[in-house]
């Protein structure tokens, strides 16, 4: 499960988005603008105020680093 934590003035949310659908990978989108009880959530959860974070199975990663993404999403 793969879950993007966005807002909509984010450029590197729609990188991080972009890059997934590239990837060909599902994801959950949760834009924090939308939902400020997530973004306290997030923040409690990884120390973290900035987004894009991506949880991949349970597995953090913060901004846009596709290394990491490709470390962490299953191989296809």
């Amino acid at each position: 499960m793969v879950t993007v934590y966005t807002t909509s003035t984010c450029p590197y949310c729609t990188m991080v988005k972009q890059f997934l659908d590239q990837m060909i990978v599902s994801y959950k989108e949760v834009n924090l603008e939308n939902d400020p009880e997530e973004g306290r959530k997030l923040v409690e959860t990884t120390g973290e105020m900035g987004v894009p974070q991506t949880n991949i199975d349970g597995q953090w990663v913060i901004g846009f680093d596709p290394e990491t993404f490709l470390k962490y999403l299953p191989k296809q």
